[in-house]
């Protein structure tokens, strides 16, 4: 069959960020299906151009078009909201001119895109699956981004209808379900897809030692953070687990990425002095299995809100992949994750104490935090390894292309 994925925030394996869709559209072509995808012209971390092509065969069968943007996710809450709306028009004019469509697959956030999605699956006459990936609007109310009135009510009664009126809609974290079944999401036809890691990319065995040598980090317990520097991450906390861990010259924290928070950081850093902490601007995710490679611990850290605790954040399975023990900063369902795993070390949020107390000990015994990254290198092989999750996801949308839908309301 042909999909049509609506996706802003698409990531190639040469870009920085989360590859979850290329690695799942790859999947899919291979098994005889076709993809296209519409993408951004601009990538969501950097704010760069990502090309000047507008049509990019990734491969046969998998073909991504870039939809005109305005605005840039690096910037202002107005500036990313005139991105999200220029995306809207401009990805369904392009997806009405793709044919042969059998079914279309819309992604949030941003919830704008999936809109976008609806339109096209219905003026097409086809259906078209929801894959929930974050509860938005709900995560920005309650991490102060979003506060007028007005655009809360329009993105609760957006979110809602789009619940309603979806053939299917896939979540990746069980956490996810009870909020979608509350707000209009029939249990019917809700599915279960958990981000996961494609463990082939990545091999424990691996020192790192040239990402080590070429960032002065040789010798260095390295704990090291992956991923967007936002206002969710909460990664003034890591700088202030720095400034308990600065007496111990043995521990160095890597941050590795990019994001609107990113400068912010660094002067603060500047004015902690410091020398404990190294700034890494984002690799290609065809890299990261290196830097990963070079750290002795992944730290994956979140603002403390309830919602949060829903989440199974990417970077989580990529450090297990790795086979590195994750110091986890993130209650509820990863949490348990991490326990069932026996793969690291979980603190409350928000506690700088806690998080230097968990590296320290990591450092102060490496051969417990190497079987903690064996097992949940492990855990990751036997219950979320790409391929499995991208087999699970062909049998979902095979499905709803043949007028049917899935149930698969449970946990991993």
């Amino acid at each position: 069959m042909h999909i049509l994925l609506i996706h802003q925030v698409f990531v190639r394996p040469e870009d920085p960020g989360g590859t979850r869709h290329f690695e799942l559209a790859q999947q899919l072509v291979r098994s005889g299906h076709r993809v296209t995808i519409l993408a951004s012209s601009h990538n969501y971390q950097t704010g760069e151009k990502v090309t000047r092509v507008r049509r990019e065969m990734l491969e046969p069968r998998l073909e991504i078009r870039r939809c005109w943007v305005a605005g840039s996710f690096t910037r202002s809450f107005f500036s990313r909201t005139i991105g999200f709306l220029s995306f809207l028009i401009s990805s369904l004019v392009t997806g009405l001119t793709v044919r042969d469509v059998d079914l279309v697959w819309g992604t949030s956030p941003p919830l704008l895109q999936v809109v976008s999605a609806w339109l096209v699956a219905r003026l097409k006459r086809i259906p078209w699956v929801f894959e929930v990936r974050d509860l938005w609007p709900a995560f920005a109310i309650q991490v102060g981004v979003l506060k007028d009135p007005l655009l809360i009510f329009c993105s609760e009664r957006l979110e809602r209808f789009l619940y309603s009126h979806a053939d299917q809609i896939v979540v990746n974290s069980p956490g996810f379900i009870r909020h979608v079944t509350e707000r209009g999401g029939a249990a019917g036809r809700l599915a279960v897809v958990p981000n996961g890691a494609d463990t082939r990319m990545f091999d424990p065995r691996s020192d790192g030692r040239q990402f080590r040598l070429e960032h002065g980090l040789t010798g260095k317990f390295v704990a090291l953070y992956a991923g967007a520097h936002g206002l969710s991450n909460d990664l003034p906390v890591v700088l202030e687990a720095a400034g308990r861990l600065g007496d111990d010259s043995r521990i160095a924290l890597v941050l590795l990425g990019s994001g609107k928070e990113k400068a912010d950081l660094i002067q603060k850093a500047q004015q902690l002095e410091l020398k404990n902490v190294f700034f890494l601007p984002p690799v290609p995710k065809m890299q990261v299995a290196e830097a990963l490679a070079a750290m002795d611990c992944g730290i994956a850290i979140l603002k403390s809100i309830p919602l949060y605790g829903t989440t199974y954040p990417n970077k989580v399975f990529d450090y297990m992949a790795a086979g590195r023990p994750v110091v986890l900063a993130i209650e509820g369902e990863i949490r348990k994750v991490i326990e069932a795993a026996a793969a690291g070390i979980a603190v409350r949020p928000g506690d700088p104490e806690a998080l230097a107390g968990a590296i320290r000990k990591l450092a102060d015994a490496p051969e417990e935090a190497r079987e903690m990254g064996r097992r949940g290198r492990s855990f990751v092989e036997a219950h979320f390894d790409r391929p499995r999750l991208a087999a699970l996801m062909e049998h979902i949308l095979v499905e709803v292309a043949a007028g049917r839908t899935v149930d698969l309301a449970s946990g991993m």
